[in-house]
């Protein structure tokens, strides 16, 4: 029998995307679809006095403009807006008042019978404001930031242990505002049903979160509304909230009472959320021989004037590096502009970013290997919690990767390594993520043909969703994965939570084991009933399920197949819903981790920088699809590459306003800056974490990244850069 837990499995998704029969939310078709487009506010806080709509109106083709003042009824109250995983405040309601909070806030929606009418006629909607001032740079608003949250608890006395190290390194590091741009824009098509019914077809990382909050809003009951996310085309954290042009399609659908579509533009794309720009100031305090004995951590971030949004990026030492004092405060400061969200890494790809730079800085003021640095102060037990991990193979991470990159040969002196006209320098950085699971359930039903269907309402955003769930319920129904079927993405499908935080390959596979044992017992007792059976007496731990048959697990020989286990039992499917029940691990830290390596060439002439190598070992349990977990790996690096050297939205701060709202001026990683990317998967056993031993592998690819190449330009140049990006104009100064 076929093993395919642990394979390098292609893609079960992969032909309908690559033939372009996979559909997107804006792509699916309905007789009398009316098409919309938003008009956005052009100030940054204020509010609207006048919308003249006589020239929208003249335009042919056109069936409505909606706008604050003439749109249906929708919830009042700040708790009808709550999704799933908002932050707390108050939650953006579209169309809701005249109150502008940001510019590009959406302000009307103007339907028409296609797509290039309804843009042309929102273009010729007038606008009226009464301005008020506005503040969107960060810098503005330090003296005002506040404590939000629960920091971890700080250990000792770090501040006076800082001040008494022999060795002491204190460095502040930036982290510019960073968006997610996926490629498939965010759109919404909403099914008019002749019941009154509406179907959503949404960009979403959660449909049951997009269905309860849009029932909440319009109050409605969920039988009369669904939300389908069969595909997405890339979200990266961006598609964990609903966003406002389901709201916004749904509302024009009940006026109309007709489908309608609506697809953002890319520059709407840009109020969806972002990574807050963050300024981390970390300390150190080490004795000569390496040893840490103070670590404190302070992060001032952005968040919106009407919700706190905060992630946890000042913890994350406690995981890493053994320390007896240390302390985190983690501030925020409100500003005139869309709240941010949860993207890639959210936390530890900002905290670990300013952890291990400064961790850089004291291996160079101690003359140490920065390697030798972290091992010698390597945490075998979670510091803030006093907990042992699940597990850690973080050591073998970084004697992999140091071996597989050639850190032996690295000269320790900066500006030392060259090649030709270039500079060269080697980097590298330790990288953390939470292992994660959530209560989740999946459904298997099972024919008597061989064939099994297995559905859960979890999305799949990229990243291989459709073939983990595939490859855990072929192995453990003992099926070819040809046979085996996959529902996603439909609240009407079992429980799911959002996908996020690397918690859904775990989940939902041991769902499917939970179900799958459900039908394997099913079966058994059906063996059973046959005259003369082979499994006469056996017990359900002693068979398993292997090439169509329910065989014993000692005796290769006793075996009856599925089909006639269901044929004599006169049972055509066996269903089984089942939920994930993860025991309890509050005593255990969970956590994956990395250790990376890069090499950067600069010229010493021109600061063009290239990253030419990277390595990474990854240590995250059991591997479920070692061909998926590379591309999530190898997907990461590159975004590090462009947290590093390329990403940064830059805002007009006197118009409050996003001038590189687009794919020419926000730079990202294209083909020429991506070379030579290794990825190590490290054997990591886990019994203690979940039965399977998963951990997930999402977030933990660009986790450290951005510090390994920040490390490297400073050992290439002898130039310390603390604010991300690194661009030449910066290392030429």
């Amino acid at each position: 029998m076929a093993h395919y837990i642990g394979t390098p499995t292609s893609r079960v998704d992969g032909h309908a995307k690559v033939t372009g029969s996979a559909k997107y939310a804006g792509e699916f078709a309905s007789r009398d679809l009316a098409y919309g487009s938003v008009v956005t506010s052009t100030i940054a806080k204020g509010r609207i006095v006048g919308i003249e709509l006589s020239e929208a109106i003249s335009v042919e083709g056109l069936i409505a403009v909606v706008t604050h003042e003439n749109r249906p009824p929708m919830a009042g109250t700040d708790r009808a807006y709550m999704d799933d995983v908002a932050p707390g405040g108050s939650p953006f309601r579209p169309l809701y008042d005249d109150k502008i909070m940001f510019s590009g806030q959406p302000i009307a929606l103007v339907l028409a019978e296609d797509f290039e009418t309804a843009r042309y006629a929102a273009s010729q909607v007038r606008v009226k404001y009464k301005e008020e001032a506005h503040v969107t740079d960060l810098h503005q608003r330090l003296d005002q930031a506040k404590a939000i949250g629960t920091p971890p608890k700080p250990r000792g006395k770090a501040d006076n242990a800082l001040a008494a190290a022999e060795v002491q390194h204190t460095g502040e590091y930036t982290i510019p505002v960073e968006h997610h741009n996926p490629m498939e824009l965010f759109a919404s098509t909403v099914i008019w049903g002749a019941d009154g019914k509406l179907t959503v077809y949404d960009k979403t990382q959660g449909v049951q979160n997009v269905q309860r909050y849009l029932c909440s809003i319009f109050k409605m009951k969920p039988d009369d509304l669904r939300v389908i996310s069969p595909y997405v085309g890339g979200a990266f954290g961006s598609g964990l909230r609903p966003q406002y042009q389901a709201v916004l399609a749904v509302l024009a659908a009940r006026a109309l009472q007709r489908s309608v579509r609506l697809v953002l533009t890319r520059q709407q794309m840009y109020t969806l959320g972002y990574r807050p720009e963050s300024i981390e100031r970390v300390a150190l305090g080490a004795n000569a021989d390496g040893s840490l004995d103070a670590i404190t951590h302070d992060v001032i971030a952005m968040t919106s004037q009407y919700e706190d949004f905060a992630r946890n990026d000042t913890g994350w030492s406690g995981a890493l590096y053994k320390c007896a004092n240390t302390r985190y405060s983690h501030k925020l400061a409100k500003l005139d502009l869309a709240t941010p969200c949860d993207m890639r890494g959210p936390g530890a790809t900002t905290g670990v970013y300013a952890l291990e730079c400064a961790m850089d800085e004291l291996a160079v003021a101690l003359k140490m290997d920065p390697v030798e640095l972290r091992l010698r102060n390597y945490s075998e037990r979670q510091q803030d919690e006093n907990a042992p991990y699940t597990s850690k193979q973080l050591r073998e991470c970084y004697r992999q990767a140091a071996e597989a990159f050639g850190w032996s040969k690295r000269n320790a002196e900066p500006r030392s390594m060259r090649d030709g006209s270039e500079l060269v320098g080697w980097g590298m950085a330790s990288g953390i993520w939470e292992a994660l699971q959530m209560k989740t359930s999946a459904r298997i039903v099972l024919t008597a043909n061989g064939h099994a269907e297995v559905a859960c309402a979890t999305s799949d955003i990229g990243t291989g969703t459709y073939t983990i769930m595939a490859q855990v319920a072929a192995d453990m129904l003992g099926l070819p994965i040809d046979n085996v079927g996959i529902k996603l993405g439909d609240s009407t499908l079992p429980a799911s939570p959002v996908e996020g935080g690397s918690w859904i390959a775990a989940s939902v596979s041991h769902a499917i084991k939970n179900a799958a044992d459900a039908v394997r017992k099913e079966l058994l007792a059906l063996a059973k009933k046959m005259p003369d059976s082979p499994l006469k007496g056996a017990k359900l731990d002693e068979v398993m399920l292997a090439d169509g048959k329910i065989v014993s697990k000692q005796y290769a020989s006793r075996a009856v197949s599925i089909a006639d286990a269901m044929r004599h039992g006169k049972v055509d499917r066996i269903e089984q819903e089942k939920s994930t029940d993860f025991k309890t691990l509050a005593s255990y830290a969970r956590n994956t981790h990395s250790a990376i390596f890069a090499e950067v060439k600069i010229d010493e002439q021109l600061g063009v920088i290239r990253v030419t190598r990277v390595v990474s070992a990854v240590a995250a349990g059991r591997i479920l699809n070692t061909k998926t977990a590379q591309n999530q790996i190898m997907g990461g690096m590159i975004w590090g590459i462009g947290m590093a050297l390329h990403e940064e939205t830059l805002l007009d701060h006197r118009l409050g306003r996003i001038m590189n709202a687009n794919y020419g001026e926000y730079h990202v990683p294209v083909n020429a800056d991506v070379h030579d990317i290794q990825v190590i998967f490290v054997d990591e056993p886990d019994d203690i974490i979940n039965p399977l031993g998963i951990k997930g592998v999402g977030e933990i690819g660009i986790v450290g990244v951005a510090a390994a190449i920040a490390n490297a330009v400073y050992h290439a140049t002898g130039k310390r850069m603390r604010d991300l990006p690194i661009t030449l104009d910066k290392l030429m100064r």
